[in-house]
């Protein structure tokens, strides 16, 4: 479709599930919809939020001017009521074009959410993928790795251009400067020293690292570190496991261990995690946000997921993932196995990336 038929529409629907990692990932594909349908009113149908360590992506994408408008719904009702509501909804706003964004769904779930947004009178669908080849990653040969989540996005629907998915312009979270004025009085207390942020919160139980690891860790990092600041992010029900791996850095002689879970807002937390000089923490949205506002990552994965598809975009970053038998399983508690992908993972293995880290610069 031309620029010009592009600039014609009026009213853009955006179909993209999930929350704070979901969300950023969709970034250059978000930005690429703002350049494609620049003079268009962009409203994004999303979930509502299935608990309080998973922000909507509202919190994200405010003040961004990507989104201007949501419409939630619960995932997976079958409440013919909330449909109809829904239904009711967008047919009210007349969308003009709907763009997905969703991830990998079956072939019939695709085909019943296209059939839904034609009923809602929805003309031009674009990204909808009814193919397996659109809804897979696909094999990087030059890479030797999967296609990451955030380049099959950006495939999907390049017919609108290209993505740019390697520009970090494309990653913009456009913070403000209140945003980023709030991150500075938050570090405030660090004074000039060089900042190493951490994020040890994990929403599903088969990514997490252990309490016992984190303690050890933060240990050894403060030895290798000194001058450094270590700053904990999260959201307050992550204060206290947040407090008990700070204690290893703490009696390590660690100078300064600042807590922040539950203090900031995401968006918040990405301009403390701009001012950091590395970002350590699980598979996990902070991790993402991170990644975003190009901060060097060291990332420690569990192997439930297939490796590269989630690892924080861009070459300046180290990933621990440990490829066991059962990787891909897709769990988010694992019991039989004891989290052998990512409890195998070493404290000696995380120090080593974060010394090459910090090497670099």
């Amino acid at each position: 479709m031309s620029t010009l038929a592009n600039e014609s529409k009026k009213r853009v629907l955006i179909y993209r599930l999930g929350s704070l990692g979901d969300t950023v990932v969709a970034l250059p594909a978000l930005h690429l919809v703002a350049r494609a349908y620049p003079n268009a009113e962009r409203r994004m149908l999303t979930n509502i939020p299935v608990n309080s360590k998973a922000p909507a992506a509202e919190a994200i994408l405010r003040g961004t001017g990507l989104v201007d408008g949501y419409f939630n719904y619960k995932v997976g009702t079958r409440s013919l009521r909330e449909l109809a509501s829904l239904w009711w909804q967008l047919a009210r706003w007349r969308p003009q074009v709907v763009v997905y964004l969703a991830a990998f769904r079956s072939e019939a779930a695709v085909m019943r959410d296209s059939r839904f947004f034609s009923l809602c009178g929805i003309r031009r669908q674009v990204g909808v993928p009814l193919t397996r080849a659109m809804q897979e990653n696909r094999w990087i040969e030059e890479d030797q790795a999967l296609e990451a989540e955030a380049s099959r996005l950006a495939r999907n629907i390049a017919e609108l251009g290209d993505a740019s998915v390697d520009d970090p312009k494309s990653w913009d979270l456009r913070l403000t400067e209140a945003e980023r004025a709030r991150a500075r009085e938050a570090l405030a207390t660090t004074g000039k020293m060089p900042v190493i942020a951490v994020s040890v919160g994990t929403k599903v139980q088969s990514k997490d690292w252990g309490a016992a690891n984190w303690r050890e860790f933060l240990g050894q990092v403060a030895t290798a570190a000194p001058g450094h600041a270590l700053v904990l992010c999260g959201v307050a029900e992550e204060f206290d496991a947040s407090e008990a791996a700070a204690e290893g850095w703490r009696q390590a002689g660690g100078k300064m261990a600042v807590n922040l879970c539950g203090k900031l807002t995401p968006r918040e937390s990405a301009a403390v995690f701009a001012e950091a000089r590395l970002f350590i923490g699980h598979d996990s949205g902070p991790m993402h946000l991170a990644a975003a506002v190009q901060t060097p990552c060291v990332a420690i994965f569990a192997a439930r997921n297939r490796p590269r598809v989630w690892f924080p975009y861009g070459r300046q970053h180290k990933v621990i993932y440990h490829q066991v038998d059962c990787w891909g399983c897709g769990l988010e508690t694992c019991v039989v196995e004891r989290k052998k992908c990512i409890t195998s993972i070493t404290v000696d293995e995380v120090m080593d990336a974060v010394r090459e880290i910090l090497g670099r610069s």
